[in-house]
């Protein structure tokens, strides 16, 4: 993954200058930014999509950055496209992108609004970026910065599950082997669960859940040190209580990754959010009506420390997100 360092990021956010216009301004560890528009806000959030299956191109586009405008609690509306590709792409690659792109937005009501299709000797393969845009009011605002000390952290898929069916999708002879021809066919069909749309639109209506963020790339190790920087928290987390299938654990042992690799892999589609205690059942309910399984994981702690917990034994946990994505998708 390409993510540049925090200290190296922060450099070219500080040229930006402020706006009262703009409540939340670029931030590290915020997916999406806030402006001001006729008194409402707008969430804003924009991604690229490139190195995913061919098949689910328009689809991830689309729901990439919906689900970041998602997590601050709108509901994704309006959004911009760009289809680029090397110089020869034949017309029916971007026509048939495009279709899936169409069908991604028509699904979650949103429109497209603009957009701009080009050929560049500088690319080898296929790049599209999306830009999602949705309202919320201002009290509504859910944004990665507000976790409280005591709050649960729920997580709402297993861990690397993105990286495990994309895996199943691009060499299923290898997924087969590692998971079984029926598991491999399994998770080859749960690229939908990549997307956090319908689960963060849901439960940002909770009043007990503060702040969320996708495991995308660095997976849960990133995600969580960006909720915790951001709201100036720390955390206990529990090992025993993430959700590791074991397909992932099969996984870290034939391509040899560490416990820390592990943890950092790519995610995205899994939500990590702060949860009020007694806002618990009600969270359960809401995943559970959705078909999705509520995990606490540990919880935020006013001390600044962060705390993996392993068969009773505390350890610090990882600082930096080493995500094996790349690599476990080249095959090697």
């Amino acid at each position: 993954m390409g993510k540049l360092a925090s200290k190296e990021l922060q450099k070219m956010l500080d040229c930006i200058k402020t706006d009262a216009r703009v409540i939340v301004p670029p931030m590290i560890g915020y997916d999406a930014g806030v402006h001001l528009l006729d008194g409402k806000y707008v969430a804003v959030a924009t991604d690229p999509c490139t190195g995913v299956p061919e098949e689910w191109f328009g689809w991830l586009l689309i729901n990439y950055s919906a689900s970041d405008v998602a997590l601050f609690g709108a509901k994704p509306e309006f959004c911009t496209i760009n289809l680029l590709g090397p110089i020869g792409t034949k017309p029916e690659v971007f026509q048939k992108i495009m279709k899936q792109t169409c069908g991604a937005a028509g699904e979650l009501g949103i429109a497209i609004v603009r957009g701009h299709t080009g050929m560049y000797d500088s690319l080898s393969g296929m790049l599209g970026v999306c830009t999602v845009y949705g309202t919320v009011e201002p009290e509504r605002l859910i944004t990665p910065g507000n976790a409280k000390a005591g709050d649960l952290i729920l997580c709402t898929k297993p861990l690397g599950l993105e990286t495990l069916t994309n895996l199943s999708l691009t060499y299923p002879a290898l997924a087969q082997m590692l998971f079984g021809a029926d598991q491999q066919k399994k998770l080859a069909a749960q690229v939908p669960m990549q997307s956090c749309v319908n689960e963060a639109i849901e439960l940002a209506q909770v009043g007990g859940v503060y702040a969320m963020h996708d495991a995308t790339e660095g997976g849960f190790v990133a995600a969580l040190n960006e909720l915790a920087d951001a709201s100036k928290m720390g955390f206990r987390v529990d090992w025993e209580k993430l959700p590791l299938s074991t397909e992932l654990l099969a996984l870290q042992s034939y391509f040899k990754l560490t416990d820390e690799q592990l943890l950092a892999m790519s995610s995205t589609g899994t939500i990590l959010a702060a949860v009020k205690p007694d806002a618990k059942a009600k969270v359960e309910a809401i995943l559970n009506k959705l078909g999705l399984t509520a995990s606490f994981i540990g919880e935020f702690t006013e001390s600044k420390e962060k705390i993996l917990v392993r068969k009773g034994k505390e350890t610090p946990f990882p600082q930096v997100a080493d995500d094996p994505y790349t690599r476990i998708l080249s095959g090697k």
